[in-house]
């Protein structure tokens, strides 16, 4: 925060959804005494008497009277329309004033802003890589100097100091390559199991075969994913340009995988090919990570967590094709996951790599998946459920269509809709757990 001798600058915030409002919240805890807000016209009454007696926080009529008044603004608004919305308000841009935004995928903010900001503008963006339901305490938020001096920099660093994150250095351009590194396919494999569940009109939990261990993770994560909202991950998706090639690459691995089980039967040299590429993805994205200490937590604590109660028949192994096919995929496009974990991981990409490196470094887990996906028969309706989702949800990116990417997502969504908040406690104490057991694992070293 400034010193008692300078006065505060003000803080301008365009848009009032979800990371909006997370990120209101955190400025006024901080002590910021003056935070403008808008968002839509329409929405204007509403969010003044939202704010009413909220601490620093007045809420203005439009984009243009935030930009006007405020020397810190930060667009928070929907990758889709950053465009539009700063085409608007950008020429009513404070004289000398820092610009930030927080969006997902950057290629189109970068845009938006050289276009339509004035050339006196300072361009420092940000973007905080986790949900509105996380705690900001630790987690990273990058910070982009893109047309800035050191000293608008600086400022930024201490307006945002209050939200206790850990403060990654990017360009635009890396940005985008990082994110879709670790979120591209990480969220497209949970929207495909959640599609797959959807369509059988099944929770997985309930009938006892996907219940405790990695599954509960996997459950958790994808509940978790489905009760945000859509245009959450359809920016990154259809924008940037690189989690377009991920996720075609994860529908492709996941359909050959699944072709290649469907072959094997009695076939030695197909269940030989299927084997070496397994192992061969697993080396090639593991390899040189066997003496890190991993990021789950055994499968007693994962147990905690679990949606469904654990029974005999939870210890029937299945194929993991969501699992085999991410790492296929991250070793087809030389992908190493780990080079990005300290530097800009979510918590989900966290926790689904861990979910991931815990079957792959265990030689007894991983046989189990490799048998269960040649010889077991029972999990093939719902694999084949599951690669049919992964191609549907590749082809929906491919089009380019966010509003095919709302329907697909909402049709899904409504399936589980009213598990959310069951699962929401749960995945958050999940999260909490393995968080602080990393932390202390952190400390003892």
């Amino acid at each position: 925060m400034s010193s008692s001798t300078d006065p505060q600058p003000t803080i301008g915030l365009i848009g009032m959804g979800a990371m909006g409002r997370m990120y209101t919240k955190y400025l006024s805890q901080g002590g910021w005494t003056k935070i403008h807000v808008c968002d839509l016209p329409s929405k204007y009454e509403a969010l003044k008497q939202e704010y009413d007696g909220v601490p620093g926080v007045v809420v203005l009529t439009d984009g243009h009277a935030v930009s006007r008044s405020a020397d810190f603004i930060m667009y928070s608004v929907e990758a889709e329309f950053i465009e539009s919305v700063v085409a608007e308000y950008g020429p009513s841009t404070k004289l000398n004033a820092i610009v930030a935004g927080q969006t997902s995928v950057k290629a189109p903010e970068k845009a938006a802003f050289e276009n339509h900001l004035p050339p006196d503008a300072q361009i420092v963006s940000c973007h905080s890589l986790h949900g509105p339901g996380v705690s900001p305490i630790g987690q990273p938020l990058v910070l982009i100097r893109h047309r800035a001096s050191v000293e608008a920099l600086k400022q930024v660093e201490t307006i945002l100091s209050c939200f206790g994150s850990r403060f990654v250095y990017m360009s635009y351009d890396e940005h985008d390559l990082v994110t879709a590194n670790t979120q591209a396919v990480t969220h497209a494999a949970f929207l495909s199991m959640g599609t797959a569940w959807a369509s059988m009109r099944t929770y997985p939990w309930e009938h006892g075969l996907y219940v405790g261990g990695i599954e509960t993770a996997k459950v958790n994560i994808a509940l978790r994913i489905y009760s945000n909202k859509w245009h959450v991950y359809a920016g990154l998706a259809i924008l940037n340009p690189s989690a377009k090639i991920q996720i075609d690459q994860f529908a492709a691995s996941a359909t050959v995988l699944f072709t290649m089980m469907l072959e094997s039967g009695s076939d030695s040299e197909a269940e030989k090919k299927f084997r070496d590429r397994i192992e061969w993805a697993g080396k090639t994205v593991f390899g040189a990570e066997k003496k890190r200490t991993p990021i789950l937590l055994s499968s007693d604590v994962l147990d905690r967590f679990s949606l469904g109660t654990p029974t005999g028949k939870t210890d029937k192994a299945n194929s993991h094709l969501s699992l085999l096919a991410m790492v296929d995929c991250w070793a087809h496009l030389s992908i190493q996951p780990f080079e990005h974990l300290l530097l800009a991981a979510t918590p989900i990409f966290r926790l689904f790599l861990g979910v991931a490196e815990h079957l792959f470094l265990s030689p007894t887990l991983l046989q189990s998946a490799i048998h269960s996906a040649l010889y077991d028969t029972w999990h093939r309706q719902d694999d084949l459920e599951f690669v049919v989702a992964a191609r549907g949800w590749s082809q929906c990116v491919s089009f380019g269509s966010f509003e095919l990417y709302r329907r697909r997502f909402d049709e899904t969504r409504a399936f589980f809709e009213s598990r959310f908040e069951e699962a929401g406690v749960m995945g958050g104490e999940m999260i909490k757990a393995i968080m602080e057991s990393e932390k202390e694992r952190e400390a003892q070293q």
